[in-house]
């Protein structure tokens, strides 16, 4: 199909410049695009007949290096205790 549609997953190296040129980078074009992300991850790993561990897993440790890195420069300038 046109490169437009073509998922990011499907590209080669070489069209990588010209697939991120026909993306719409407007707020709304990235709400978009975070709703989509949102709801094939929700289909693909939430929303399922058997499900196990790995959504939440996933989502929790997502969780986990996000704040970590929010906290980043905050932890950096705390000084380490040394064992006495």
């Amino acid at each position: 199909g046109p490169l437009s549609e073509r998922p990011l997953m499907e590209l080669r190296l070489g069209e990588l410049h010209s697939w991120i040129s026909t993306r719409d980078f407007s707020p709304q074009g990235l709400l978009g695009a975070v709703q989509k992300a949102w709801s094939s991850y929700c289909a693909k790993y939430i929303h399922v007949r058997h499900g196990g561990p790995a959504g939440i897993s996933m989502l929790l440790a997502g969780y986990c290096l996000l704040s970590y890195g929010w906290n980043y420069q905050h932890l950096s300038k705390t000084p380490l205790r040394s064992p006495v």
